[in-house]
């Protein structure tokens, strides 16, 4: 079923989504689903896109066949490795001192019927303030989602704070409704109000900037006081420019995996981006603006990970 004639038969679906995006946004945003599905070249930012290449996933599953590092590859993806980064914010709020945010990023739940529970039992015991999710809950770039969704709707069980949530290039504008029927709150070109004590943080986000270049900064800052503390949900690096300038001073946000399959010492054959590599992984900073560019926590191609282990991150935010 395409997804003009998905749209057709539900009506409340589509005025679900009208309300949420807005006409213009969801038609751009189907326009280019409907006709850009699994497209290897152009569309977005980087020309090829390795995740719509089956004979990729198919080449790398034997040469870890033939090498006998399948199984080594898969435990990795299981192998949690939590991250604390710390983030001076000169202009941040005393009430916010301290202030913790759980950073989960291309989870790819599907990817393997053990990933949810393994991820739950790796945060569950965690201290956060807040949780954010940057994109990409699909394994696939298209195709049913519901799967996704049951791991997803699992993780959200060991989370106990408020949640926001970003999409990615894998994941559709229909995923938009069953996300946020389980309590997480979508930031498409829009953001929010976090009050503490009295003081206010402010949270943007913005849908993928990656292949559907559906990010519109302009919106999503729109009523922020420039002398405010904000911070930017992107599933991409790839706009750290235009963010800085806007005015946004700590980005959040992933879809590198940091190379996923590194030589050693982490050293990564392709990020997958076309955003410079001093973005691609960890911290960075341009301008005004500071960044996290997550090491994703889930895998994507195949589910496998070498010399790069899979990252849980707890940005604790303070001021100097």
């Amino acid at each position: 079923m395409s997804a003009l004639t998905k749209l057709k038969e539900d009506p409340e679906l589509h005025k679900y989504l009208v309300q949420r995006v807005g006409k213009t946004h969801l038609r751009q945003r189907i326009g280019i689903e409907t006709e850009h599905v699994a497209d290897k070249f152009g569309q977005g930012r980087h020309f090829f896109h390795i995740e719509n290449w089956r004979t990729a996933a198919s080449v790398i599953t034997w040469i870890l066949k033939l090498t006998g590092l399948s199984e080594r590859g898969e435990a990795n993806v299981l192998d949690f490795q939590v991250r604390t980064n710390e983030i001076v914010l000169p202009l941040l709020p005393d009430a916010f001192a301290g202030f913790t945010v759980l950073h989960l990023s291309d989870l790819h739940l599907d990817s393997l019927d053990r990933f949810p529970d393994h991820l739950a039992a790796a945060i569950e015991d965690l201290e956060y303030d807040l949780c954010v999710l940057t994109g990409d809950y699909l394994f696939e770039t298209h195709g049913p989602h519901q799967k996704a969704m049951d791991g997803l709707q699992r993780v959200c069980r060991a989370i106990d704070t408020d949640i926001y949530a970003v999409l990615g290039n894998h994941d559709s504008i229909f995923m938009a409704k069953p996300i946020e029927s389980m309590g997480i709150r979508l930031l498409l070109n829009e953001h929010v109000c976090i009050d503490r004590e009295g003081a206010t943080l402010y949270l943007a986000g913005i849908d993928d900037p990656h292949y559907f270049s559906a990010d519109n900064l302009e919106k999503a800052y729109d009523g922020i006081p420039d002398e405010s503390t904000s911070l930017l949900l992107a599933h991409s690096p790839e706009i750290y420019r235009h963010a800085a300038y806007v005015g946004f001073d700590f980005m959040m946000c992933g879809h590198t995996h940091a190379g996923q399959i590194c030589l050693p010492g982490s050293l990564a054959l392709t990020y997958n981006s076309s955003s410079p590599r001093f973005t691609c992984a960890g911290a960075w900073s341009y301008e005004l603006m500071q960044g996290y560019t997550s090491a994703g926590t889930g895998s994507s191609v195949v589910p496998v990970r070498f010399n790069c282990p899979p990252e849980v991150t707890l940005h604790k935010l303070a001021k100097r």
